[in-house]
């Protein structure tokens, strides 16, 4: 199972990084296509829109079709589509190839769903895990891979050499069993999307700090591209900062682990904390760089502990709706990620640096309250009839 984990775990990082590889290019593909440098956030919102119709039409169709051959057919559209944004020649043609690189790089999601479905039950934390891992190395290296690209062959580069590697990854994706399917039709399985959220209140409260955790994230990540082109740091300089904060994937791992044995919200509320402590370090970037790279080391720490927890706690509501409840937690995350993008360039335009991080610190506090409160509604749920009041 381990190698089968570790395919899995890169072809979910391949797939995620599509959606971040703009990230530390903005100013660059803006100034290309004549787009100001106010409004370059709209590139990672219109794909995190584009991932957040994914998430709620496309994978929950893992719960109805055969996982391993929808997850092929995904691998080649997004083919396609990051093809599109390769040969874009104006504005409108590159953010209709972004849209449909959202939509499609939803697969890594399927991945999740996957990884867990293919584990025993007291491994699927650690699954859940390992591929969360490879997301977090494929979100952060993204940048570093494509600044680098960037500097060397131009920033169209990035999209078709991602094209490349995802038709590989679709013809050499490994064979699996047959799972249970859902005995339901396309818009009843839509529907019952909405009636989980409605009736897990675990459900719920781990979609919610889905939004915050990522919202924080993606003001961070979308927004430190200009401040640090103000230094004249080179697409690769910038990029750098995404290889130094891979370090959070070195969470994913621990945390799964002890989300199985009982620990998933000491994990959730500890790490909710130190995202929010994260932002008095990030604040002095302008100032110093080591601020930042250990701000976002710690950043990013924190977001995957508490993703990993999430994922791990959801997915054992209900096995069997494993890929709705992984998609609908994930549309939490595109709309987070996708407020923080355009909210954080649109305020340091504005504002500056200081407003940036007031921004993420009031997100990060928001995933503080939100996970104190669920692990007391958990403990209410879990309090015997007789301590009652």
């Amino acid at each position: 199972m381990q190698p089968q984990r570790l395919f899995l775990a890169v072809a979910a990082g391949v797939a995620v990084a599509n959606v971040y590889f703009a990230q530390p290019l903005l100013v660059t593909m803006g100034a290309d296509l004549g787009i100001s440098a106010g409004t370059v956030g709209a590139f990672v919102t219109v794909t995190q829109l584009g991932y957040g119709l994914g998430l709620f039409f496309l994978v929950p169709l893992g719960d109805l079709l055969d996982r391993r051959r929808l997850i092929r057919v995904q691998f080649v559209l997004l083919a396609v589509a990051l093809l599109l944004v390769g040969v874009a020649r104006n504005a409108a043609m590159l953010l209709i190839g972004l849209a449909a690189v959202g939509l499609l790089a939803v697969v890594t999601q399927s991945l999740v769903a996957f990884a867990a479905s293919l584990s025993a039950t007291a491994e699927r934390g650690r699954a859940v895990g390992t591929v969360t891992s490879g997301i977090v190395i494929g979100i952060l290296l993204a940048r570093t891979t494509s600044g680098l690209l960037t500097d060397l062959a131009g920033w169209r580069s990035v999209y078709l050499i991602s094209a490349c590697l995802s038709l590989l990854i679709a013809l050499t994706l490994f064979a699996a069993p047959p799972q249970p399917r859902a005995r339901l039709s396309y818009p009843a399985l839509l529907r019952s999307t909405i009636g989980l959220w409605l009736d897990e209140p675990v459900f719920r409260s781990r979609s919610v700090l889905a939004f915050f955790i990522f919202a924080a994230f993606s003001t961070l990540w979308s927004s430190v591209v200009l401040p640090l082109t103000e230094r004249s740091l080179s697409h690769t300089e910038i990029g750098a900062f995404g290889l130094i904060a891979a370090a959070g994937a070195l969470a994913a791992g621990p945390a799964g682990r002890l989300n199985d044995r009982g620990h998933g919200q000491l994990v959730t509320i500890g790490a909710s904390a130190l995202l929010a402590a994260s932002w008095l370090v990030i604040v002095w970037t302008p100032q110093s760089l080591w601020a930042l790279a250990i701000g976002a080391i710690a950043l990013d720490l924190a977001v995957q502990a508490v993703h990993v927890s999430n994922q791990s706690r959801i997915y054992a509501l209900r096995p069997d709706a494993g890929s709705r409840l992984i998609g609908g937690y994930m549309i939490f995350y595109s709309i987070g990620s996708g407020l923080g993008a355009i909210g954080s360039t649109a305020l340091y335009a504005r504002s500056g640096w200081v407003a940036v991080c007031l921004l993420g610190a009031t997100f990060s506090l928001g995933a503080v309250v939100t996970s104190v409160r669920a692990a007391r509604q958990t403990s209410r749920a879990s309090r015997p009839c007789g301590s009652c009041p």
